[in-house]
């Protein structure tokens, strides 16, 4: 039984269940050299992850087992449990009664997801659903990444449109005709540039942009 008295540190993380997207933020974690407890249940799996990651085999719909292994000693818990949902939600509720500080749940639908927040989780993400509307941001246009954080703020790296070329920033004027804004600019073998009114926009530079995503989109689409 883990020793109650003793808190881990704020890095230390728990993970249950080592399927892919478990798996993925376990070892991700554990390259960063931060303290990884992984709890599976599939004897298969357990097997396939020792040695390369702490981990126990228990059933995380059990409170007494997750008592036993001390989780309330953890700041942090993934519970990469997605696809059974009756088994997702009671591990969850568990660590909440448990009075985990940081949950982050996996969810595979939007019924699921709005489940998962009622009974407490404090993040919940649909990993799939996230990168299919990523990718599908990507191959429509112009943008090399995208990254949506929350409330209808997006960030995007983007190659310039051809009405920015030759221009500075404030000759441009992005923000009033787009209601968008530069952040910054890279160009070729030079270091990153935060944007500024004079800094001149070339052909192969690659912006980073920031607002919302239909601005963004409606940005991005010009030739």
């Amino acid at each position: 039984m883990a020793d109650k008295n003793t808190r881990k540190g704020d890095g230390s993380v728990l993970v249950i269940g080592l399927g892919r997207f478990g798996s993925a933020i376990a070892t991700t974690l554990v390259r960063s050299e931060r303290d990884v407890l992984a709890v599976e249940r599939s004897p298969e799996l357990v097997a396939l992850w020792a040695g390369r990651i702490a981990l126990v085999e228990a059933d995380a719909t059990n409170p007494v087992a997750l008592e036993q292994l001390g989780v309330r000693d953890y700041p942090t818990a993934v519970v990469a449990v997605g696809s059974h949902l009756e088994a997702s939600v009671l591990i969850t509720a568990n660590l909440v009664d448990l009075g985990v500080p940081q949950i982050w749940a996996k969810a595979v639908s939007n019924e699921h997801a709005r489940i998962l927040e009622r009974i407490g989780a404090h993040h919940v993400v649909r990993p799939e659903s996230e990168a299919g509307e990523r990718v599908a941001h990507l191959v429509s246009g112009k943008l090399l990444d995208y990254i949506e954080v929350e409330d209808g703020f997006t960030i995007v790296k983007m190659r310039p449109p051809r009405e920015l070329e030759g221009f500075s920033l404030a000759q441009s004027q992005v923000r009033t005709k787009y209601g968008v804004t530069v952040v910054g600019v890279k160009s070729p073998g030079m270091d990153f540039r935060y944007a500024e009114p004079d800094l001149r926009i070339s052909t192969n530079d690659t912006l980073i942009v920031a607002g919302h995503p239909d601005l963004l989109d409606r940005f991005s689409r010009r030739p």
